[in-house]
């Protein structure tokens, strides 16, 4: 049976889910990709700050409502000075997509060099200020979001096209 627009009755909301799984895979690429291009921008242009450790440790971060899995979230928080204006911060590395850690232990290792007082070198970027942080290196996951957008995107556009074929 199909309505006027020459759709099967399920259609509609099949072809709707497709395209949606389609729009979240293209968000996440993008996000993903611009998130890539920020934390280039930002590791290309920071400059040193001195910093002090005030706060360390890891943080359990649950998945989503219908997971069971935990992950681990190292935590590091900071302060410095730049150009005359305290802040603190609290991102290990550039990006705004933290890194994934399976383990407690895994977590822990990344924020083992660090303890509460220490004197450490912090990264600025001068055009953001109130974002710095501590290890001026690249963060994989943004690239793993693409990754991920990217697979989402063309399961999405096969199933979209699957759909409006059949429809």
């Amino acid at each position: 049976m199909s309505d006027s627009s020459g759709l099967s009755v399920n259609g509609p909301e099949t072809l709707r889910g497709s395209v949606a799984f389609l729009l979240v895979g293209l968000c996440l690429t993008g996000y993903g990709a611009f998130d890539y291009v920020q934390q280039s921008d930002s590791i290309r242009d920071s400059v040193e700050v001195e910093a002090t450790i005030t706060e360390v440790g890891v943080e359990p971060v649950s998945g989503s409502s219908s997971s069971t899995s935990v992950s681990y979230e190292p935590r590091v928080r900071f302060t410095y000075t730049y150009r005359g204006q305290s802040h603190t911060g609290t991102n290990l590395y550039p990006a705004d997509i933290p890194p994934n850690f399976e383990t407690r232990s895994a977590a822990e290792t990344a924020v083992q060099k660090y303890e509460t007082g220490q004197e450490i070198t912090a990264y600025v970027d001068p055009d953001d200020p109130g974002n710095a942080f501590l290890q001026n290196e690249s963060s994989s996951a943004p690239l793993i979001a693409v990754g991920i957008g990217v697979v989402l995107t063309l399961l999405g556009s096969a199933a979209t096209l699957k759909q409006y074929r059949s429809g």
